[in-house]
C-alpha cells in the first residue's frame, strides 16, 4: 500500500510543465509570448490515440484569447523529448468549426516505438511561448509481440471526486490506456453523484444538463482541464469508445432515460451533437464521417491480442426492458417474450458481421472485445430480485431481502452437499421454471440474451481465446463467459470506475464484504467481485495467459489517498 500526498502530485505536475523548454518530460501548459502578435493557448493539454503499427492520432485544443479565429498549427513527432530527432511533421488547424480542437494522423512511424509529440503555432520558428505541451505516445508492436499491458478505464465523473486513478495509471507499467465509456457525464449541477461537488470545487459546467453541441463541448473542456486527465492524456495513447453518459443516461437507438423530447427536442439532434463533440475532443479516428455512430474498430498488438472496440448504445440497441414490466402481471408475458426474442438487437447485424469477420481473419492469440456493459451472466433468482426493492430501504424491507438471499443460498448449499435433504420449498427455489433467473441489470447484455449468444457462439465456433473487457457498473468483476448450454467460452474482466460511486452507495445498508459475499454466492459464473473501491484494471497478455489486476485508490474525495492492488485473476484460454 502506498500513500500519495498533494506535495508529490504537485511536484510531478511542476516537473512535467518544464518539458516543452527543457525536454525532460511531459509538459502540461504553455502561455506567454510577444505583445505584437496573438499567442494561442493550449489550455487542455495534448493527447494521442488510436495507435497502429505505423501511425497514431495526435490531438490538442488551441485558441486565441477573445477570438474565434482559426489557429494554424504544425505538429511534430520526435524520438526524443528535446525534439532534436524529428521523424514526422505536418500541418493542421484548430478551427471554430471543430470547437478549436485539432487532430493529425501522424504516419510513417516505426512499430512498437515510443515517441514525443507537440504542436506549435509559429510555422517557421520555435518560439517557446507558441509551443503546446509535450506528450508521449507509442505505436502498436510489430508481429511477434510476447507481452502487453493495458490500463482499462471507465466512468470518470467530475463532480463525484478527483481523477486520482488517472494519475496512478501513469505510475503503472501500462503501455496503452483503454477507456470503455462515460468519459464525461451529461447531468446538470445537483445531478447524479454531485453531493460533494461544491466542497470539492467540482461543480459541473455548463450549469445545465448537456443537450446542445456547445453544452457538450463545454463539458469536455471542463473534464479536459482536470490535471490528472491532462497527465494521463499526455503520458500514453488512448483507445476509447463511448457509453451512455457521453450522450444521455441509458441511451438506446431512439431515446434515453433522461431525455425529454417535449423540453429537450428531438433525441437524434441531441445524440448527433454529443457524438460530434466526442469525435472532436477524443484522440480517435473517425471510421465513417458520414455516420458518426460507427466507432467500432480493431487494433492488432503484434499478433498477441486483437482488440475489437464495439458500439452498444445507439447503432442498434433496442429499448431496455424494465423490471416493472417483467413483474406486472399485465405486461410480464409480453416483456419476457420481447427480451427473449432471437432478433433482439444490441450490436446490430452490420456490426456483428464486422466483428465475426474481424475475429475470423485475425491470427492473434487473444481476441479481446472492448465494450461498455457486462456480458457475463449476472443473474439472480426472481425470489431475490422481488425482495430487493431499491425504492424501499425500510428495516422490514431490508430484512425481507436478506431472508430471500439466505433462503436461496441455503437451498443451493443443500443441493450441493446433500440433495436428498432438500425441502419442497427449497426445490421450488432451485427450479428455474418456478423461480427463473434474471440479470440484475437489464441495461447490460443480460437484457439482450440472444445478441450475447450470437457473439459468444461466434467466438466458440472460431475456436478463439476470448476475453471481454467491460465498464459501466463502477465495480470490479471477473467472470467466466458461458453459452446457454453452460459451456465456458471465454472470460470477462470488468473495471471499476475512476470516480463514480459503486454499490457501497447503492447498497449502503450492507457492508461491502457482505455485498461481495452475496454476489459471489448467488451468481454462478462470477469469480471475483469488489464493490466499494475506485481505480482501474491493469490487463496483461502473454501467449499463454490473460490476467487482470485491479488498482484501487482509497478515496476520490481528497488529494490524500492510499493505493492498493487486488490479487491477480488469470485466464488461460
Amino acid at each position: 500500500m502506498a500513500m500519495h500526498r498533494p506535495d508529490r502530485r504537485a511536484f510531478i505536475i511542476r516537473l512535467s510543465s518544464l518539458a516543452a523548454v527543457s525536454g525532460t518530460g511531459l509538459a502540461l501548459s504553455a502561455c506567454g509570448g510577444s505583445d505584437d502578435e496573438p499567442v494561442p493557448r493550449f489550455g487542455y493539454g495534448v493527447a494521442s490515440g488510436d495507435p497502429l503499427a505505423d501511425r497514431v492520432i495526435l490531438w490538442t485544443h488551441a485558441r486565441f484569447d477573445g477570438s474565434a479565429d482559426d489557429v494554424e498549427l504544425v505538429w511534430e513527432v520526435a524520438r526524443d523529448a528535446a525534439f532534436s530527432q524529428i521523424v514526422a511533421s505536418g500541418k493542421t488547424r484548430a478551427s471554430a468549426a471543430s470547437g478549436h480542437t485539432a487532430k493529425a494522423d501522424a504516419t510513417g512511424l516505426a512499430a512498437g516505438q515510443s515517441y514525443y509529440y507537440r504542436f506549435r503555432h509559429d510555422v517557421d520558428g520555435n518560439d517557446p511561448a507558441r509551443l503546446s505541451p509535450v506528450g508521449r505516445t507509442r505505436t502498436l508492436p510489430a508481429a511477434g509481440a510476447s507481452s502487453l499491458a493495458l490500463a482499462v478505464l471507465s466512468c470518470s465523473n467530475y463532480p463525484a471526486g478527483y481523477f486520482s486513478a488517472y494519475a496512478e495509471v501513469t505510475r503503472s507499467d501500462a503501455q496503452y490506456a483503454v477507456h470503455l465509456g462515460d468519459f464525461i457525464y451529461e447531468y446538470g449541477p445537483g445531478g447524479y453523484a454531485s453531493a460533494d461537488a461544491a466542497g470539492l470545487s467540482r461543480v459541473v459546467a455548463p450549469a445545465k444538463e448537456c443537450v446542445t453541441l456547445e453544452d457538450y463541448r463545454a463539458r469536455y473542456a471542463q473534464y479536459r482541464s482536470d490535471p490528472d486527465s491532462k497527465v494521463l492524456a499526455a503520458a500514453m495513447p488512448l483507445i476509447a469508445i463511448w457509453d451512455d453518459h457521453e450522450i444521455a443516461n441509458d441511451a438506446w437507438t431512439d431515446g434515453a432515460e433522461n431525455h425529454q423530447p417535449a423540453t429537450e427536442g428531438a433525441f437524434a439532434a441531441r445524440r448527433d451533437a454529443a457524438m460530434t463533440a466526442w469525435h472532436e475532443w477524443l484522440p480517435v479516428r473517425t471510421p465513417d464521417a458520414a455516420d458518426l455512430r460507427k466507432i467500432y474498430r480493431s487494433f492488432d498488438f503484434g499478433g498477441l491480442a486483437a482488440l475489437h472496440m464495439l458500439e452498444t448504445r445507439v447503432i442498434a440497441r433496442e429499448q431496455q426492458i424494465t423490471f416493472g414490466a417483467l413483474q406486472n402481471p399485465a405486461t410480464a408475458q409480453a416483456a419476457m417474450a420481447a427480451m427473449a426474442s432471437p432478433t433482439r438487437q444490441l450490436l446490430g447485424a452490420e456490426q456483428l458481421g464486422w466483428l465475426q469477420r474481424q475475429m475470423a481473419q485475425s491470427t492473434a492469440t487473444w481476441q479481446v472485445l472492448g465494450q461498455q456493459v457486462l456480458m457475463a451472466r449476472m443473474t439472480f433468482p426472481v425470489s431475490v430480485l422481488a425482495a430487493l426493492n431499491p425504492a424501499n430501504t425500510s428495516p422490514g424491507a431490508q430484512a425481507a431481502g436478506m431472508k430471500a438471499i439466505q433462503d436461496y443460498l441455503a437451498a443451493k448449499q443443500t443441493a450441493a452437499q446433500n440433495p436428498a435433504a432438500l425441502t419442497d420449498a427449497q426445490r421450488a427455489l432451485l427450479d428455474p421454471r418456478k423461480n427463473p433467473k434474471l440479470g440484475y441489470n437489464l441495461d447490460a447484455w443480460d437484457g439482450y440474451p440472444a445478441a450475447r449468444e450470437q457473439v459468444l457462439a461466434s467466438a466458440a465456433q472460431l475456436k478463439k481465446k476470448l476475453v471481454v473487457l467491460a465498464g459501466d457498473t463502477h465495480n470490479a468483476w471477473a467472470s467466466q463467459l458461458t453459452l446457454m448450454d453452460g459451456r465456458v467460452v471465454g472470460h470477462e474482466f470488468g473495471t471499476t470506475s475512476i470516480s463514480s460511486p459503486g454499490m457501497e452507495e447503492y447498497l449502503a445498508a450492507l457492508a461491502p464484504a457482505q455485498t461481495q459475499q452475496i454476489f459471489m454466492g448467488v451468481v454462478d459464473d462470477l469469480k471475483y467481485a469488489e464493490t466499494a473501491r475506485r481505480g482501474f484494471l491493469l490487463m496483461r497478455f502473454t501467449p499463454t495467459e490473460a490476467s487482470g489486476q485491479w488498482h484501487y485508490v482509497s478515496t476520490v474525495k481528497s488529494r490524500h489517498y492510499t493505493t492498493a492492488k487486488s490479487d491477480v485473476v488469470t485466464a488461460r484460454g
